[in-house]
């Protein structure tokens, strides 16, 4: 699986979902601008010494992820969504992509997947969830669905 994470800000988030991906296989992909260093202490401390088991990729826009990666499914989690993360089947090399802590997704890539947005349920009053928790409910369905491979 590969999780993207649009332009995240806060470092203590990604190094939690660096950590995500370390202990589940995921690929970790990361859509520039950056809102820290990648040498940020916060980060590398987040992601504690996992480091070494993740696979991160680095792209300079969202279009140029898509142009490595045609044919893919992309799903974009947006507080917008009608569908549940629970109503889509994923598949191993399925793309769950995630935007700015502060912002989401923005519309110009939201209106390319219609179909392939989704959400997390919640109280109506909660604006939204903590983005590295996030991460953590959609991948671990989405592994679940596919009876965990690789994973003990």
């Amino acid at each position: 699986m590969h999780i993207v994470l649009f332009e995240p800000e806060i470092p203590q988030n990604t190094g939690n979902i660096a950590r995500l991906c370390a202990g589940t296989g995921c690929k970790l992909h990361l859509i520039k601008p950056l809102g820290f260093s990648v040498d940020d202490r916060h980060l590398k401390r987040a992601g504690l010494d996992y480091w070494h088991l993740v696979e991160i990729y680095y792209h300079s826009c969202f279009a140029e992820l898509q142009a490595k990666y045609p044919g893919r499914n992309f799903f974009l989690n947006t507080t917008k969504a009608q569908r549940r993360h629970t109503d889509i089947i994923y598949g191993p090399e399925d793309f769950i992509v995630f935007g700015k802590e502060t912002k989401g997704l923005p519309e110009h890539i939201l209106a390319q997947y219609p179909e392939n947005q989704v959400r997390i349920p919640m109280v109506a009053e909660a604006r939204s969830l903590n983005l590295s928790n996030a991460v953590a409910v959609v991948v671990y369905e989405a592994l679940r669905q596919q009876s965990f491979p690789g994973l003990k």
